[in-house]
């Protein structure tokens, strides 16, 4: 069967009215979401046998099952065990298999949520929390934890305490709504958050993660897309894991998108034997740019509970980007990141292209494995920085200035520290030192 066929099929199955077709109905869609296993196996027509059925039940108990008939559609019913669409949409017995290593929150977003709804980790941003519902739910979601909590769908009120702490904190000029996902809220609430946001002048950006384009591609209307148009500028980042989801309905809600003026991103995470192959990935990235989506980041799996399965060692991700790099343009490449455990941030990886360096010479490799080298400037004019901006000639008619103090190893590069080591807390051989005396 053809795709229209497939989801002429499945409307029928759950609409037997007669009706005209409600398939392209946002709100029809998330009414008839297949959430359990009688009704997936109704409508696709794929049966279990008792032992999966069992099994299945009880991982639904823990994560459960949320698929919109759109979605349900796309799923190649005669190869499903290996489709990447069902394995995204559908659980299996080994999410219920919890390593030591994995956790509720890998993240740490709750330990750095200083009030409701709100992670500020990186000093001039925070993550907004405003649904813990999604149109589906992804079964490699690393917020596996909250997604599906109907008991948690922010009021206003709440979301004025995430509002209030952002208005408190002048320093914060990037805002990203997620949750869950934002585009689950209504068109007036959306419409109402944004404007709070609007409203306060120290926020230059709002960003908006969503997975709509990917599950539910019905939800970009086009009054949705005037209403975003009101809060410019807006960024959104959409979340693509495969190529074959890149679907004529995708493209349509992808331009209105575009069309209405967004910068367009997608992050996608590494799974294993759903995307992790050079093949499969550089199809998605192109396929991408050509709908004028740019690929932002390709995320290791996180160590959320029962996701082991989906995990793959970092080498393939290095593989996949050593196979994109010289290989495809390079705003079709996106960072692959580790989102690092504990609540560090992402940390980029990659293929190492240096080879070594002296005090006047780099060695590097291309992507052919070509090596070269680049002469060091002999003359160069060291400038120290002491943080004396209105001093300094590099800063030209430059209002606005950041003045933030360097953190890391930004610190120790700064000349205007006199910081020389990082040490970890609790380090034993200062420990001796200070018991010594």
């Amino acid at each position: 069967m053809i795709y229209n066929e497939i989801q002429q099929e499945i409307e029928n199955k759950i609409e037997k009215t007669g009706e005209a077709s409600k398939w392209k109905d946002w709100k029809w869609q998330l009414k008839n979401s297949i959430r359990n296993l009688e009704t997936f196996e109704h409508l696709t027509g794929i049966n279990f046998n008792n032992t999966e059925r069992q099994a299945l039940k009880e991982t639904f108990q823990k994560f459960p099952l949320s698929i919109t008939p759109y979605y349900l559609s796309l799923i190649d019913q005669n190869n499903y065990r290996n489709d990447p669409v069902f394995k995204q949409a559908f659980g299996g017995i080994e999410e219920l298999s919890v390593l030591k290593s994995e956790m509720p929150d890998p993240l740490s977003e709750d330990k750095d949520s200083p009030v409701e709804g709100i992670t500020h980790r990186y000093p001039d941003r925070v993550l907004f929390h405003v649904s813990n519902m999604c149109a589906m739910y992804c079964r490699h979601c690393t917020r596996k934890r909250k997604v599906g909590d109907t008991d948690f769908v922010p009021s206003k009120e709440q979301m004025l305490k995430g509002i209030e702490y952002i208005r408190q904190n002048t320093q914060v000029r990037d805002v990203l709504l997620s949750g869950g996902d934002p585009f689950m809220l209504s068109d007036e609430k959306i419409d109402w958050l944004l404007t709070e946001l609007r409203a306060l002048s120290h926020v230059e950006v709002i960003r908006i993660g969503t997975r709509m384009p990917v599950v539910l591609p019905y939800r970009i209307t086009d009054k949705l897309v005037s209403i975003l148009k009101k809060h410019q500028p807006l960024w959104i980042n959409t979340h693509f894991n495969h190529p074959n989801e890149i679907t004529s309905s995708a493209k349509e809600a992808l331009a209105r998108l575009a069309d209405g003026g967004f910068p367009l991103g997608n992050q996608s995470v590494l799974l294993a034997d759903v995307n992790d192959c050079p093949r499969i990935m550089r199809k998605l990235l192109h396929k991408l740019v050509q709908n004028r989506v740019r690929p932002y980041y390709l995320y290791q799996c996180d160590l959320s509970e029962g996701l082991s399965h989906f995990r793959t060692p970092i080498g393939k991700g290095i593989e996949i980007m050593e196979s994109l790099v010289g290989h495809t343009s390079g705003f079709a490449r996106p960072t692959y990141v580790i989102d690092a455990p504990g609540g560090g941030g992402k940390i980029p990886v990659m293929p190492n292209y240096i080879i070594s360096w002296s005090t006047n010479k780099v060695v590097l490799r291309n992507y052919e494995g070509v090596i070269t080298t680049y002469k060091e400037p002999d003359n160069y004019d060291h400038k120290m920085c002491e943080h004396q901006c209105e001093d300094c000639t590099l800063e030209l008619n430059i209002s606005e200035r950041d003045e933030s103090k360097a953190i890391g190893i930004e610190k120790l590069l700064s000349d205007s520290s006199d910081v020389i080591s990082l040490i970890p807390e609790n380090n034993e051989r200062l420990q001796r030192r200070d018991d010594s005396k």
